[in-house]
C-alpha cells in the first residue's frame, strides 16, 4: 500500500516514505528523511533533515524530531515529545551575529526498537534510549537509559524495569517477572535479560 500523506504536510521530495505509512495533517518531513513501513506519523510533527525512523513506529501529535536522530523499529512517541540536537544552544555567535548551520554541531538522540517516550517527555542529546525502554510522561532524560529500563522525573532517573508488554516488572523468586505475560527476566551486571523458556 503506497504512503498517505495529507495535502497539508510539507515532505521534501529527498525523503523517503515507506509503504502503508501515513502522515496527517500539517506535519513536516524535511530533506535526506526515510521513515519505514506502515509508520503513523501524527498532526503538527517536525522531522527534522536526515532524520532515521524504523518499521511500525508512532509518533503523535506535535512531537518534534530534530536530525540526527535515529528511531528503531516499533518505537512509540508520545503526544509533544521532544528530540533535541544542541549541546550548547544560542541562537548568536559572540560576535551576536546570527549562528549558521556551520557554527554549531549537531548531536542526536538514538532509540532503540519497542522503546515508548511518554507525552511531553524532553530527550537532551546526546543521549541513546535502550530497547524496549519506557520513558514515563513529562520527564527529561539527561543519561543513556538501559535496555527495559523504567525511567521518570527531572532530571530523569531509573525507577524500574519493564518487559515487552510496557509493564511494570514484579520481584518473584529471584527473578523478574511481567504481570500481563508471565515472561520472566534477571539483572545481570545492571542488564535486564530475558529468560529463554
Amino acid at each position: 500500500m503506497d504512503p498517505r500523506i495529507e495535502a497539508s504536510s510539507l515532505v521534501d521530495s529527498s525523503a523517503v516514505i515507506g509503504q502503508g505509512t501515513q502522515i496527517w495533517h500539517n506535519s513536516q518531513v524535511r530533506g535526506g528523511v526515510a521513515i519505514g513501513d506502515n509508520c503513523i506519523i501524527g498532526r503538527n510533527v517536525y522531522i527534522g533533515s536526515g532524520v532515521r525512523i524504523g518499521q511500525n513506529c508512532k509518533i503523535q501529535n506535535n512531537a518534534l524530531i530534530y536530525e540526527p536522530a535515529v528511531i528503531a523499529d516499533g518505537v512509540f512517541i508520545g503526544p509533544g515529545v521532544i528530540l533535541t540536537n544542541d549541546q550548547y544552544p544560542r541562537a548568536v555567535n559572540p560576535d551576536l551575529t546570527l549562528k549558521s548551520a556551520d557554527d554549531w554541531i549537531s548531536v542526536g538522540v538514538s532509540i532503540g526498537a519497542g522503546s515508548s517516550i511518554g507525552a511531553g517527555s524532553i530527550c537532551v542529546a546526546p543521549v541513546s534510549i535502550g530497547e524496549w525502554s519506557m520513558i514515563a510522561a513529562g520527564s527529561v532524560v539527561t543519561k543513556n537509559v538501559p535496555n527495559f529500563a523504567l525511567v521518570a522525573g527531572v532530571p530523569a532517573r531509573q525507577i524500574g524495569w519493564v518487559g515487552k508488554l510496557g509493564y511494570r516488572l514484579i520481584e518473584d523468586a529471584g527473578t523478574l517477572k511481567c504481570p500481563e505475560s508471565g515472561d520472566l527476566y534477571v539483572i545481570h551486571e545492571n542488564t535486564l535479560k530475558e529468560v529463554a523458556e
